[in-house]
């Protein structure tokens, strides 16, 4: 099931999309003006040493794996923990999940392998307006 797929689902309550809290809460990481949004995670990825990694994400080959541990690292504790308190889960779990999901949420959010500019959530939500009021 694709992200776009996922985020329809969780618009219309279906709960077949996975978990919409994690998913939420990582749509608000890649869209926070005060973080630089998908362009300053990537960034701060970068910045961390973490290049390769999410250069790979971002690029139309095959996406590296990222550990709990790098996550943890370039997030930091702070926004972990906040993280981790939106999903009521510790900042171990959290990173763990992040991990997880990262690498396909910044591979779908850069399909030709350039970083989108602006804001992400309301070009979605343009894009699910489209499809389903069309």
């Amino acid at each position: 099931m694709g992200l776009l797929d996922q985020v329809v689902g969780a618009l219309s309550g279906n709960q077949a999309g996975g978990n919409n809290s994690l998913l939420e809460t990582v749509l608000h990481l890649v869209n926070n003006p005060q973080t630089g949004g998908l362009g300053g995670l990537i960034q701060s990825f970068q910045q961390g040493g973490l290049g390769d990694i999410v250069n790979s994400w971002v690029s139309t080959g095959h996406n590296l794996p990222i550990s709990a541990e790098q996550i943890q690292s370039v997030l930091g504790g702070s926004t972990l923990q906040d993280l981790a308190a939106k999903l009521g889960v510790s900042p171990q779990q959290a990173s763990g999940s992040l991990a997880e999901v990262l690498p396909n949420l910044v591979d779908k959010l850069t399909p030709q392998g350039q970083v989108p500019q602006g804001d992400l959530l309301t070009q979605g939500l343009d894009l699910l307006k489209g499809k389903l009021f069309s």
